[in-house]
C-alpha cells in the first residue's frame, strides 16, 4: 500500500538522518513517486509523526487485548497491560520516539505535544471504555459532576509515562515499568471508593433523614 511505502520510507529517513527529509519532494524523489501522490495520504510531514504515534497506540491496545486473560482483567489490570505493552513497542522504537517528541516537545509542561494529537483521542476513547466497565463493576466510583474528566486527567498520566520513559537510563527500562505501577495504582485509588465517598454517603444519608 502507497500510505505505508510513505510512511516506512519517512521513518526510514528520520532514523538515519536524525531530522525529517528536508521536502516532500526529495522523499518521493527516493521512492519514485509523483510528489502529488504524497499528498493523497498527507498533508505535511507532522501529518506522519502524528500517523506513527496513533499506530503505537493502537498497537498497544490490540496486542495487550490478545493476551488470553484480558477478559479476565479489570479496568486497572487492562489499563496496566496497555501501559506495558506500549513500553515494549517504545522500546523498539526509542530512536524515533525521543526525536519525535523532542521536535514538538512545547514549553509549558502538562500540554499534549501535537505529535501526540491522534493518539491522545483514540487513547481517551480506550480510557473511557475502562472506566465505563470499572463503574459497572464497581471498582470505579460513580462520580457524576468530576467523572467526565476523568480520561484527561488519565492523558496527563500517559504524558507522565512518556516523558520518564524519554529520560530512563535504568536497565531494560525497569524505573519504567516500576513508574507504571505506581502512576496506575495512585489513580485507581483516586477514581475507586474511598474515605471521600464515604463521607458523601453519609452527608447524603443525614440530608435524606432530614
Amino acid at each position: 500500500m502507497e500510505k505505508e511505502r510513505i510512511k516506512q520510507a519517512y521513518l526510514d529517513y528520520v532514523l538515519r538522518k536524525s531530522a525529517p527529509p528536508a521536502s516532500v519532494f526529495k522523499l518521493t524523489q527516493k521512492l519514485g513517486i509523483p510528489e502529488a501522490e504524497f499528498y493523497r495520504y498527507y498533508a505535511t510531514f507532522e501529518a506522519i509523526d502524528r500517523d506513527i504515534w496513533g499506530d503505537f497506540g493502537r498497537q498497544a491496545r490490540e496486542r495487550a487485548a490478545q493476551e488470553p486473560v484480558w477478559n479476565e482483567y479489570g479496568s486497572r489490570e487492562r489499563l496496566l497491560a496497555f501501559y506495558f505493552t506500549l513500553l515494549e513497542i517504545l522500546k523498539q522504537n526509542r530512536s524515533y520516539a525521543l526525536q519525535s517528541l523532542r521536535r514538538s516537545m512545547p514549553k509549558v509542561p502538562g500540554f499534549t505535544p501535537r505529535v501526540l494529537d491522534d493518539f491522545r483521542q483514540d487513547f481517551e476513547v480506550f480510557a473511557e471504555d475502562l472506566l465505563r466497565e470499572g463503574r459497572r463493576t464497581e471498582e470505579v466510583a460513580s462520580r457524576p459532576l468530576v467523572q467526565e474528566q476523568y480520561p484527561r486527567a488519565f492523558w496527563q498520566q500517559v504524558l507522565f509515562v512518556l516523558g520518564f520513559f524519554a529520560k530512563d537510563d535504568s536497565l531494560n527500562f525497569e524505573r519504567s515499568d516500576a513508574a507504571v505501577e505506581k502512576a496506575v495504582t495512585l489513580s485507581f485509588d483516586l477514581v475507586g471508593r474511598n474515605s471521600l465517598d464515604s463521607a458523601l454517603d453519609l452527608a447524603r444519608f443525614l440530608l435524606h433523614r432530614r
